[in-house]
């Protein structure tokens, strides 16, 4: 495996896992300085009770009426805006249930967005209208996700998809890098795993040497399309899984055989692949599976 030493949470940030709900103001600010530098320890959190293998095959739909009758395995839906009846419906039918939120930012349309003090939201995500980066060293965001966690337990989420945890690598608006985006990932999947729930490491494919082995699977979106698939390697060679989303007009209309081509090096790779809309509307869908 090429998995480097892991990092464990601050003994800053592991004081908040006694308390859930939202703050602000002053304490808000004051939070946002909970991180200390972490320890190359090993993770203690437990193991999940179900993690997907890398034969499951998976079905993505985050808006839309979700279309529940694809013979997937695994299907990805959104926490909040999933209807208790269709989680109940898909597990009644015996598939499992990855439950997505975005752990990197906060988005003006969820029922929890006004827990998030003002000092929490930094800069727009580009491109995406209501959106903006957290502070993802503030105590306040970490107690707003463990209520989140609680959701997808209360709901029968069998994983959870956290999205937006490379805030880092983009213009969050505070001074965020790799040793504190590694410390709240690392916050995200202890905190599930103390849950029982299964969690995803979603892109930031810089820290899958330090990460992978604290995170259960993997999801990607567009590896074929940039050419970085094969930092997967070494995640798929220990067993684990990982669903990829392809998005690219080539390989949705099959241009010159390209969906074609993709589905051949998905396969070989061991790698779930869909070719869907950015939409995530469930539009159309192809799979390679």
């Amino acid at each position: 495996m090429r998995i480097a030493n892991v990092w464990t949470v601050a003994a800053a940030a592991v004081a908040v896992l006694a308390g859930c709900g939202g703050g602000g103001g002053e304490a808000a600010s004051t939070a946002a300085t909970a991180f200390s530098a972490s320890v190359p320890v090993a993770s203690s959190s437990k193991a999940p009770q179900w993690v997907p293998s890398r034969n499951d095959t998976w079905q993505w739909q985050l808006s839309g009426s979700i279309n529940t009758s694809y013979p997937a395995q695994v299907y990805d839906i959104d926490l909040f805006d999933a209807p208790q009846a269709t989680i109940n419906h898909l597990k009644a039918q015996g598939h499992r249930v990855i439950c997505y939120f975005s752990a990197g930012s906060a988005e003006n349309w969820r029922p929890d967005y006004k827990q998030f003090a003002s000092s929490d939201k930094g800069n727009n995500l580009a491109g995406w209208a209501g959106e903006r980066w957290l502070d993802t060293r503030s105590a306040n965001v970490r107690n707003i996700m463990q209520a989140r966690l609680a959701l997808a337990v209360s709901k029968g989420c069998d994983g959870i998809e956290p999205d937006n945890v490379d805030g880092y690598t983009n213009k969050p608006g505070f001074p965020l890098n790799s040793a504190t985006q590694a410390d709240y990932n690392l916050f995200i999947a202890n905190a599930a795993h103390a849950r029982g729930l299964a969690v995803a490491l979603k892109n930031d494919l810089e820290q899958i040497d330090k990460l992978g082995a604290s995170f259960d699977f993997a999801i990607n979106e567009q590896c074929h399309e940039l050419d970085e698939c094969d930092g997967y390697d070494a995640f798929l060679a220990s067993g684990k899984a990982v669903f990829n989303a392809e998005y690219a007009k080539s390989y949705v209309k099959n241009t010159r055989g390209a969906r074609d081509a993709l589905c051949r090096s998905a396969k070989a790779a061991q790698m779930r692949t869909l070719v869907l809309p950015e939409a995530l509307d469930d539009s159309f869908r192809f799979s390679c599976d």
